[in-house]
C-alpha cells in the first residue's frame, strides 16, 4: 500500500526477491497540471509496468473494497508513504500490517520527517518498520536503520537515501517475521520532535531567525516545496523560492534581510552574517541560478528581504 516514488522502491525490492505480491492499493488517479488531466501515483505507474494487480479505493472502509481486500487472501499487509488504515484493514492478514516510516521512531512522528529532520538540523535519522495500530506512527517497533546527514545535504538527497534504505529495511523485516523469532518494541507515548504537513506558514522564512535555521531551512525544503520569502525591490513586493544556498559567518552593521549584490552575487545580511543565494525562483520567472538572474536582473540600494 503506497502512492509516490518513495514508494517505489520498497515495491521494487519485493519484486526482486520473488514475494508473491498479490494486490497493489494505491490512491485513486488525481487530475494534475494545467490541463486537469488525470495522473497515477508513482506506485501505480511502476505496479502496471509489472503486470501487478492494483486497487484504488476511494474509501477504505467501503464494502466492496474490503471484499475485494480479503478475496486477494493477503498473508502480510506492508504500507509505505500511503493514509491512515481502519482497523478492519490493517487487522486483516494473518502476519498483520507493518509500516515504513522515514525516520527513528518515535522522533519525527507525521506526514514530513525528511524534511524536518534536515531543518531541525539533525545530523542523525534513519527508516523504522513497526506494526500499524489505531494512532498514526505509534505502533510496536521492529526494525530501525541509522544514517548520517551531512551539513550540505537537502532533503532531496536525503530522501532518495532513505528510499533506497527504506526498501532493503522491508525485506530484512519480512524475513524477521517470516522466522517467528521476534518482540517488537513499544514506542513511548511522548515524542520530542514532530513532523507536521508542510504548509505555506511553516515553510516563510524569518529573516530575524539564526544563518544556521535560515540556511537548514532552506536545504530541508529543496527540492520541493521550496522556502520562500517576500522581496522589496524598487518599490515592488515581490514572493520569492530559495533552493540553494550557503553560510558566510561575519559580523555586520546592516539591517537584516537588506540584500547586498553585485553582478556575480547575491548576500542577504542576517543577524550573525550573511546568507549567500545560489538558487532561487520569482514569481513568473523560472528557476535559475544566481548569475543567471543577475544577468537580466537588478537591485536597488534599499532592497530587502521581508
Amino acid at each position: 500500500m503506497g502512492t509516490p516514488e518513495f514508494a517505489v522502491s520498497s515495491l521494487k525490492e519485493l519484486i526482486r526477491a520473488k514475494f508473491n505480491v498479490v494486490g497493489v492499493i494505491t490512491a485513486p488517479d488525481r487530475p494534475a497540471g494545467r490541463g486537469r488531466k488525470l495522473r497515477q501515483s508513482a506506485i501505480k505507474v511502476f505496479a502496471l509496468q509489472n503486470d501487478l494487480n492494483v486497487l484504488q479505493p476511494p474509501n477504505l472502509k467501503d464494502p466492496i473494497f474490503l471484499n475485494q481486500l480479503e478475496e486477494l487472501n493477503a498473508d502480510l499487509q506492508i504500507v509505505v508513504a500511503f493514509r491512515m488504515l481502519p482497523k478492519v484493514v490493517w487487522d486483516m492478514p494473518g502476519m498483520g500490517t507493518f509500516n515504513l516510516h522515514a525516520s527513528l521512531l518515535p522522533e519525527y512522528r507525521g506526514a514530513a520527517p525528511i524534511n524536518w529532520a534536515i531543518i531541525n538540523g539533525e545530523t542523525k535519522t534513519g527508516v523504522t518498520t513497526f506494526f500499524i495500530n489505531e494512532k498514526i506512527d505509534t505502533g510496536s517497533i521492529l526494525m530501525q536503520e541509522e544514517t548520517d546527514i551531512p551539513t550540505s545535504m537537502d532533503v532531496g538527497a536525503l530522501h532518495d537515501k532513505l528510499m533506497d534504505m527504506g526498501g532493503r529495511l522491508i525485506l530484512k523485516t519480512i524475513q524477521l517475521l517470516m522466522k517467528g523469532d521476534y518482540k517488537p518494541v513499544d514506542q513511548p507515548k511522548k515524542e520530542n520532535k514532530i513532523a507536521p504537513k508542510l504548509n505555506k506558514d511553516n515553510t516563510k522564512i524569518d529573516w530575524t531567525d539564526s544563518l544556521n535555521n535560515i540556511y537548514n531551512k532552506i536545504r530541508g525544503l529543496c527540492p520541493y516545496p521550496g522556502a520562500w520569502t517576500f522581496m522589496s525591490n524598487k518599490n515592488k513586493r515581490i514572493e520569492v523560492k530559495l533552493y540553494k544556498s550557503d553560510k558566510i559567518i561575519e559580523q555586520h552593521n546592516l539591517a537584516t534581510g537588506k540584500i547586498i549584490s553585485d553582478k556575480k552575487e547575491i548576500k542577504i545580511a542576517v543577524s550573525d552574517g550573511f546568507l549567500k543565494i545560489l538558487t532561487l525562483k520569482l514569481a513568473g520567472k523560472r528557476q535559475m541560478d544566481t548569475r543567471s538572474l543577475l544577468n537580466g536582473y537588478s537591485f536597488d540600494k534599499e532592497s530587502k528581504m521581508l
